[in-house]
């Protein structure tokens, strides 16, 4: 997607061979247009699959998945890495272990939202060591819900996440999949994007 790349290539802060920083646009500091955009490629790419729920774990994979529903017509589900008052029984939980923040968290979604009757797709801002998709993953199982596949805004294919999740037979849609973040240069994979 290249009005993504060249966001990525203009706003995104390469602070080391691992780790690309994208807080002025897409987690932290959010671009509605450009979210708006990432929304109509993931409805396009997924627009045949039967897809009655979107998926994500806040925050960050919030935005483009609430797009992404808007366009589809479908409502958006965000797994809580926290317990709430409100969430406390009735729920699936998976433990995610996130690279960045080197911490591993439980996610929940509520038992109501996710039943065996849905086809779910998987949306996230990052894909890197497959943790959270993993994760997300589990939570589809335990509903017994069918996956329509997973949505990726930036992929970092130098990194084994995403062939741990495409070994399983998933389809994965990367709307920019990294090469390499060597010497502060963002270096794009490029893909044929299934249309």
């Amino acid at each position: 997607m290249k009005l993504l790349k060249d966001k990525i290539v203009k706003d995104g802060k390469v602070l080391s061979n691992q780790v690309l920083k994208v807080d002025s646009f897409l987690n932290h500091q959010i671009d509605p247009p450009l979210m708006q955009a990432v929304g109509e490629e993931f409805a396009t790419r997924f627009k045949d699959a039967g897809i009655t729920k979107i998926l994500t774990i806040e925050s960050s994979g919030i935005a483009p998945s609430m797009m992404a529903g808007l366009i589809l017509g479908v409502p958006v589900i965000f797994a809580r890495k926290r317990k709430s008052l409100t969430l406390v029984d009735h729920l699936y939980t998976a433990s995610v272990h996130s690279f960045t923040k080197n911490e591993t968290n439980d996610i929940s979604v509520s038992k109501d939202f996710i039943t065996a009757q849905d086809t779910v797709l998987l949306i996230d801002d990052f894909l890197a060591n497959g943790q959270a998709v993993l994760g997300l993953l589990d939570i589809i199982e335990q509903a017994g819900a069918k996956l329509a596949g997973v949505g990726i805004v930036i992929e970092k294919g130098f990194q084994p996440g995403g062939a741990l999740i495409r070994e399983r037979g998933i389809r994965v849609e990367s709307l920019a999949n990294i090469a390499s973040l060597e010497n502060g240069q963002v270096t794009f994979i490029e893909e044929e994007t299934s249309k």
